[in-house]
This record gives C-alpha cells, sequence and structure tokens, in this order.
C-alpha cells in the first residue's frame, strides 16, 4: 500500500473514531464501517475504513484494492482468523467471514456496480475475480 493511501486512510479512521461516525461515515454514496482484522503474519491489529452494503442482515465487503492484482490485505487477514470486529458509528461487534458462494456473488455484484461502478473499472483493471466477503 503506498504512502499516500495508508496517510489517507489513517486520516479517515481517526476523523471516524473521534466524531463516532459521524463525520467520515459515506464515501461515493455509499456507508463505511471500520474493520479491524489481526494480521496473520505480524499479530498486529489494523484497522482500514471500508464501504459496505447490506444484505439480508449480513454485512458485504468488496475486496477490490483498486483493482490491484492481488487482494487487500485486510482480506487475507479477515478470512485466515475467520473474522474480526467492525464499527459502525459508535457501535462495535464481532463477526464471522466468510467468501461469497459464486451464486451470491453473482447475484450480488450488479447491485454494487449499480451502486457505484468504480468497481466494475476494478475488475477490469485486474485478472483476478474481486472476492466479495459476507459478515454476520
Amino acid at each position: 500500500m503506498s504512502l499516500r493511501v495508508k496517510t489517507l486512510s489513517a486520516m479517515h479512521r481517526a476523523i471516524y473514531s473521534a466524531s463516532g461516525g459521524r463525520v467520515g461515515n459515506r464515501i461515493a454514496g455509499m456507508p463505511v464501517l471500520l474493520l479491524t482484522t489481526v494480521g496473520r503474519r505480524t499479530g498486529k491489529r489494523r484497522t482500514p475504513p471500508l464501504t459496505y452494503f447490506e444484505e439480508d442482515g449480513a454485512i458485504v465487503l468488496v475486496a477490490s484494492y483498486g483493482g490491484r492484482p492481488y487482494n487487500p490485505a485486510w482480506f487475507e487477514n479477515l478470512i485466515a482468523a475467520g473474522g474480526g470486529e467492525v464499527t459502525i458509528g459508535r457501535e462495535s461487534r464481532e463477526v464471522r467471514a466468510r467468501r461469497a458462494t459464486p451464486d451470491e456473488r453473482a447475484r450480488l455484484w450488479p447491485r454494487i456496480v449499480g451502486t457505484y461502478d468504480g468497481y466494475a473499472k476494478y475488475q477490469a483493471r485486474t485478472p483476478r475475480e474481486i472476492p466479495l466477503v459476507l459478515l454476520s
């Protein structure tokens, strides 16, 4: 991750946390949460701000990483651990995580790109299929 992206992410996280989610709670018309995972190699806690969708009581995350050819670290850490912690506004809770099945992804993807067409552009940039994660 570039220094610029790390800096912007840290600033966003700090503002979101300090305001209890009142500031920084939307990007590109989508809601934002904070996801805390533990590094699978470092053991360090990491908390990136991420956009999300809700579907049938689950939180859906898109591991787009801006169309890079590899998955974001938060995705790899979340899947390896089987879960993490989400903060939405002032509320935090533990969640279980699983990768969306191919059928779930096929059903959800049109809604996701319909909400933010940047995800379609990211998918076009990368040879990997951008995974979706369901949190419950």
